[in-house]
Order: structure tokens, then sequence, then C-alpha cells
């Protein structure tokens, strides 16, 4: 399948493969010499090579404290350091990554339309454009905490949505998420992997995400781009995901191919989605155009690419109005998430909302946060040896280990199942309408040990 073309004469795309060797020649310039660090690199996608200096000591980092860190950092060059490094909560958001993942649940009605469209082409622009609208959320440049093994995280109160998600295993970090409404199913696995290269980081999403429709059966793949954060140390931080997103219509062959524009100069490209979907036989039927930071929209195409003539560009997706100068970079979702209000009637003891870590961090009491934060780690190591000691295995609660493996350009990942215990749960806790009070709710002590989740080999 080939990459789309450039329209010169209207002008609907830039060049998409000519632009991933863009981003090696993007505003960078070693900053050696000048901090007296070796291959540390800063990043200014909004900037010019005049404020290279000042751009070196930009962040929210205080000078001895950024210096001890880097010293520290400097022996992970070239490792995953997903589960290695004891990160300090002044890179932390307030929200764990079992939120995060329901952070795609914002603009689910993109699925509903999915769900209820006839035309097989115009269901995977209304799906893709669904993945591609959380990549405004993902571009913060703060980092959720790592979940305690047993944690989940459950949102009711959107869009008719249950959705419920479990950290599944600690080493390797793994989390599994389930969502379900009336039109759709959306299940993942999600299994983290990073390579830190100084004062930046790549992110790989090894995992499998899948989405099923339900009028027709249709089972959509999706196989997200990688991650890079910049200027994690050095610099304002900020976040690019250049590289090419694919959902594939499992049932039917069919496929969007969307290309993620690597950042320029001076920030050219940043944020520029282009693509097409094709049909079984690879013949583009639709063009995909727009920025995952604004909008997306759609035409219809000839087999060349070339819009069809008597049609017109169409948005499908636009962003929904933000806060302004928001502390954490928050959508008026990500609030949602972290609120009481989304809770289901009987909320457990092992949801995010409940860490006192997380917490403190919201309230602004960083050293409450970090010491929170230390203590629950210090209890999961415990709980691991006395785990271990009475020859015990974690089990997951409302997710079951497959023995499907899927294979990823990352790496090859192990699949979770929802099991269906959860909506038991549901029904027999009674409905969010008559959940109990935010006071009662965060009167729960947060516990994801509880449930006496395990099971001898």
């Amino acid at each position: 399948m080939g990459s789309p073309k450039k329209n010169e004469n209207k002008g609907f795309f830039a060049a998409m493969t000519s632009g991933f060797s863009m981003f090696g020649s993007a505003m960078t310039r070693s900053v050696n010499g000048l901090l007296s660090y070796e291959g540390v690199e800063v990043i200014n996608p909004e900037g010019g090579k005049e404020d290279a200096e000042e751009e070196a000591q930009r962040g929210r980092w205080k000078d001895e404290e950024r210096d001890s860190y880097w010293k520290m950092m400097q022996k992970y060059i070239g490792s995953d350091i997903t589960s290695m490094v004891t990160l300090p909560v002044i890179i932390f958001e307030p929200m764990t990554m079992l939120q995060k993942m329901a952070e795609l649940m914002e603009y689910s009605y993109l699925l509903d339309q999915a769900d209820e469209c006839e035309d097989p082409y115009m269901r995977l622009v209304y799906a893709s454009s669904w993945a591609i609208s959380v990549y405004f959320a993902y571009q913060r440049t703060w980092k959720p905490f790592n979940p305690i093994l047993g944690e989940t995280y459950e949102m009711a109160n959107h869009g008719g949505i249950s959705f419920i998600s479990e950290q599944v295993s600690h080493h390797p970090p793994m989390s599994a998420g389930h969502a379900e409404n009336e039109h759709f199913t959306y299940d993942i696995t999600s299994k983290l992997k990073t390579k830190l290269l100084g004062n930046s980081v790549d992110v790989y999403p090894v995992g499998r995400t899948r989405v099923t429709l339900k009028r027709d059966g249709v089972v959509l793949d999706l196989v997200p781009p990688l991650t890079k954060i910049h200027n994690l140390i050095f610099g304002r931080t900020w976040v690019d995901s250049p590289g090419e997103m694919v959902m594939t219509n499992s049932t039917t062959g069919d496929k969007v191919v969307l290309y993620f524009q690597p950042c320029g100069w001076f920030g050219s490209g940043r944020y520029e989605v282009d693509g097409y979907v094709y049909s079984a036989a690879e013949e583009p039927k639709i063009m995909m155009t727009g920025k995952w930071n604004e909008k997306i929209s759609y035409q219809p195409c000839d087999a060349e690419g070339e819009p069809l003539p008597g049609t017109e560009l169409k948005e499908v997706w636009h962003l929904a109005d933000v806060p302004k100068n928001d502390k954490f970079q928050y959508t008026h979702f990500a609030h949602k998430i972290n609120s009481f209000n989304t809770a289901p009637a009987k909320l457990l003891a092992s949801d995010s909302r409940l860490r006192p870590d997380r917490y403190a961090l919201e309230q602004g009491d960083l050293s409450k946060a970090s010491t929170e934060k230390h203590s629950l780690e210090e209890r999961q190591r415990a709980e691991k040896r006395a785990r271990e000691t009475k020859g015990h295995k974690f089990t997951p609660r409302w997710f079951d280990l497959t023995e499907e493996i899927t294979s990823t350009p990352w790496g090859d990942i192990e699949v979770y199942q929802y099991n269906g215990k959860y909506t038991e749960h549901l029904d027999t806790a009674g409905s969010a309408s008559s959940a109990s009070s935010e006071a009662d709710l965060k009167s729960i002590e947060f516990n994801p040990w509880q449930y006496g989740n395990l099971s001898m080999e």
C-alpha cells in the first residue's frame, strides 16, 4: 500500500513520507559545552537558534534538583525505564495510567456514529477520528502515576458507558480496560515500553486496542504511533507522536492509514494528520486531513487519491472547548475523570481517585504526595514478598489472561480479556443515580489489596 500523494493543486496534504526525515533536522541544538553535559539536546518546536541557552534553562526543575537528577539518569540511557526508576512527584499529574486509558471515551459519540453508519468506509472515518481525538490530551507533559497491582478505575455517567480498568501485572507493568454502551465495546491490553535517550524518551504503545461495533459485529483493531517526550530535564517539555496510525476492519479487510507529521523547523508540520481510508483491495476511497489538536475533515476520492468532482471537504470532529491556563493542561473531560461525579454507586476501594498521593498532588501538596507515593510503593513491595513467601499468584479480578498473543511493531503482548464480572457487580451494587455523596466516597480508604484476589499456583 503506497503512501498518499501530495496534492500540489488543492493543497490538502503536506508531503508525508518525506516528512519523516524532517524529524532529525527539527529545531535541535546541542547544549554540550553550554551546560557541560554530553549528548543532551534541547528542542523547542516554536523557538529559534538564538534562544538555545535560555531554552536549556527552562523547565519545572530547580537547578540543584535538575543537576542531581540528570547525573542519576545518565546510567539508564538506552534502557527501558518503565518501572526501574523512582521518579519525583514534581513531574507527575494527579491522574493514573488507568484513568488516562479512559480519556479515549471523551468523544465516544464518534463510535456511536460508526456503529449507526451503513457505509463501511465512513465507518472507518468516524472510528479513526475517535482514535485521533485523544491526542490533544496525550500532549500533556506531566507523567501519570503508575497503578498499584490490583488498582482499578471506574467511570459511569458518560454516554451510557460503563468503564473499568485494572492493573493486571506489575513486572512488566500491564493494564487492561473495558468500556461498553449500546453501540460498542472497547477492549485494551496495554504494556508500555520506553527507551531513555538522555533528555528525551521514546514511548512505544505495545498493546492491543480493539473496538467491536454491536449492530453488525464489526471488529476494528488499532495500532497507534509511538510518542516522543522531549526535554525531560533541560528545556521546555513537549510531546510529539510522529508516525503511522493504522485502524483495520478485521471483518472486511478495509483499513485507514493516517500519518502523524513529525515536528519540523519552527514547529512546521506539528499536529498535522493526513491519510486515506482504503478498501480491502488497497484502493483509496476517502481522504482525511486535519490537525489532532483542532479538527479532522474528510472527502471522497478517486483511485489516484484525488478529490472526487462535486464533493467537498467536510468536518467530522473538532476539539471541544478547553480550560484556559490549566495547571496540568487538563481538558474539561480530564477534570471529569478525576471527579466523583463519574463514579458508580458503590465505588471500589481500589479506585484511582482514592489514591492519597494522587489526591495530595491534586491539592498542591507535593511533600505529602511524595510521602504517600513512597508509602504505597513500600506496601506493594511488602505484599509481593508475602505472596511469594506463601507461594501465591496474583489473579486479576475483572480480566482473565487468554492464550492469545498479539504482535505489534514494538513487540508481542499477552492479551487480557474482560470476564463480565464487573457488569454483574454493577447490577448488584445498584445504578449510578443512587450513588453515595462525594463526602462518603472520599472517605473510602484506598485499598487495592482487599479483595482476596490471590490464588494458589
